[in-house]
């Protein structure tokens, strides 16, 4: 077990200490190319995180449409991304704030959800055909 601790310094205006717990079996890194490797995992599992909220859940086999599909994900989040950057974020004493809790991700997809629906429909009932 490995504990890194860094200092904010005044990052995003915080100050004080943070601390880092690693479970680690054998390894022959030093601390600090540990806690930097963990650091870029965490924004790798992040974005696939987000993708996996706007992904299109399908059975479909076909490699090219299930790829395209996780670009299109993708896409929604690049686009949710910037308007959140430049539309809902105002500069600050050359610091950017953002507020990404007034336009969630999921209000963006819920938003989609609508204009879809009302542009082509939605079903509410299936019939069967007699017989």
């Amino acid at each position: 077990m490995w504990i890194v601790c860094t200092y904010k310094n005044g990052k995003r205006r915080e100050h004080g200490r943070e601390f880092f717990v690693y479970a680690v079996y054998k390894v022959k890194l030093t601390l600090q190319l540990i806690h930097d490797d963990y650091r870029l995992r965490f924004g790798i599992e992040s974005s696939y995180r987000m993708k996996n909220q706007c992904r299109i859940k399908t059975t479909i086999k076909n490699p090219t449409i299930r790829l395209l599909f996780v670009a299109l994900a993708f896409l929604i989040i690049n686009v949710w991304i910037y308007l959140v950057w430049h539309y809902i974020s105002r500069l600050k004493r050359s610091t950017r704030q953002v507020f990404s809790h007034l336009f969630t991700l999921k209000q963006m997809l819920e938003f989609l959800r609508q204009v879809i629906d009302r542009n082509y429909g939605v079903a509410c009932e299936i019939y069967l055909p007699s017989g």
